[in-house]
């Protein structure tokens, strides 16, 4: 079984040593450094490289730079996603985002995990875990989304959180570990475009 199997089973994994692993991952570092050297000026070339960095994303997607990504075949990105600065995604497992999710500053999203075995964590082992993030998602600033996690749709994370769990649909969460504050309550309302 190859490093890139293991990871994709949610196994241990060879993070650090194994060439095929590094040669993706210098791929996608290569991409995202000349995605964040292209000026705004240049939006279709910008909408080109991250066609070919991610697994899935929409034309109206907006990505400001600086963008990291570890592999970016693993992410993928619905309708009218919107990231702010410094966008960091560490995608050793899937990280699918729905339709119509705004990522305030500085955000990550972290699928590694590494053993508390020193022996393994010193050998360059590491495991990784899927995210997901439902459709109509607010991210706040400086917003950390770990392992495994699930962020149910209509939910917003306010800034600062450290998500460590699964957060149900229409809620406000919040904290150190990230916890759910209350309900979030549609009222109807007529939009005037």
């Amino acid at each position: 079984m190859t490093e890139k199997e293991k990871a994709s089973k949610g196994l241990l994994y060879d993070a650090n040593y194994d060439p095929a692993i590094l040669a993706d991952r210098a791929r996608a570092q290569d991409i995202c450094i000349e995605y964040n050297q292209t000026r705004t000026a240049f939006p279709e070339k910008r909408l080109a490289l991250l066609k070919g960095l991610l697994a899935a994303c929409d034309d109206d997607i907006i990505i400001e730079p600086p963008l990291s990504i570890d592999y970016g075949y693993n992410t993928r990105v619905g309708k009218s996603f919107y990231a702010n600065y410094g966008l960091t995604i560490l995608d050793g497992a899937p990280v699918t985002f729905g339709d119509h999710v705004f990522v305030s500053p500085h955000c990550g999203f972290y699928t590694a995990g590494h053993p508390l075995d020193v022996a393994q964590r010193n050998a360059g082992l590491e495991y990784a875990k899927p995210i997901r993030v439902g459709n109509n998602v607010w991210i706040g600033a400086h917003v950390c989304v770990l392992p495994g996690v699930t962020i149910g749709d209509n939910a917003v994370i306010a800034a600062g959180s450290i998500v460590t769990r699964d957060v149900p649909a229409g809620v406000l969460a919040a904290g150190n570990p990230c916890r759910v504050v209350r309900e979030i309550e549609e009222k109807p309302r007529r939009v005037i475009l």
